[in-house]
């Protein structure tokens, strides 16, 4: 089931929650199908893009493990949301805050929820200045938080992690009309200082069942079919 709904929500709400989280780590927690790309899990204080089709799942996949924990995380810049399938991706949805339309000053309204978020997803505009997106790093460092941004074409500054989905198809039940209901694709992961060594490993952007898991062939003769192959 794939519910969709916008939410705004004042960011000076999400300036509250920090004391909420407890946890003294330098890594946030990831779900165990992300730990070959992450073994640690997510450092504190990184920007990390996410890119190619599925990257909003997979950016999802990276925040629910910090959410379910009792962690507060914020969503930036996207207009529409399905939270129904944030929630099968195991995102906790009383831990998250979302500011659907940033406007003008959309800078200022990432880094208040910076200042009161463990993590925060964001859409950038089409423009980012480099001043900008070198400020926003900054604050990310200087308040443990990690900042994931969906693509990095846009955004002027490399991030310290790079996830780029590649090779993605959806799968169904054995034919062209039935409903696609899982993407298998390759993720590959690179960036500087200790993510230097590329690593890739394919996963279930989403699975069946909705959560993000490791991939395997399937075993059922269901149908593939590759992204922008009728699939939006």
């Amino acid at each position: 089931m794939f519910c969709m709904l916008v939410g705004v929500i004042d960011p000076s709400l999400a300036a509250r929650a920090r004391p909420t989280s407890t946890s003294d780590s330098q890594m946030l927690p990831v779900v165990e199908p992300l730990r070959t790309l992450l073994p640690g899990g997510l450092p504190r204080g990184i920007t990390i893009s996410v890119e190619g089709s599925g990257a909003t799942t997979l950016a999802f996949g990276l925040i629910a493990a910090t959410t379910s924990q009792g962690s507060w995380c914020a969503i930036a810049g996207l207009d529409a949301i399905g939270f129904c399938a944030a929630a099968e991706l195991g995102v906790d949805l009383g831990r998250l805050a979302v500011v659907a339309n940033q406007g003008d000053s959309w800078d200022s309204v990432v880094a208040a929820l910076l200042d009161g978020a463990d993590a925060v997803v964001l859409l950038p505009p089409a423009h980012v200045r480099p001043a900008t997106a070198r400020r926003l790093a900054a604050r990310a460092r200087a308040r443990r938080s990690v900042l994931v941004v969906l693509g990095d074409s846009t955004w002027p500054e490399g991030p310290e992690i790079r996830l780029v989905v590649q090779e993605a198809s959806w799968h169904g039940c054995g034919s062209d009309h039935s409903p696609l209901r899982a993407r298998r694709a390759k993720v590959v992961r690179s960036g500087r200082r200790g993510a230097a060594q590329p690593v890739a490993t394919e996963l279930w952007l989403p699975s069946p069942t909705g959560k993000i898991t490791s991939s395997e062939l399937p075993s059922d003769g269901s149908h593939a079919r590759k992204d922008g192959e009728g699939v939006e």
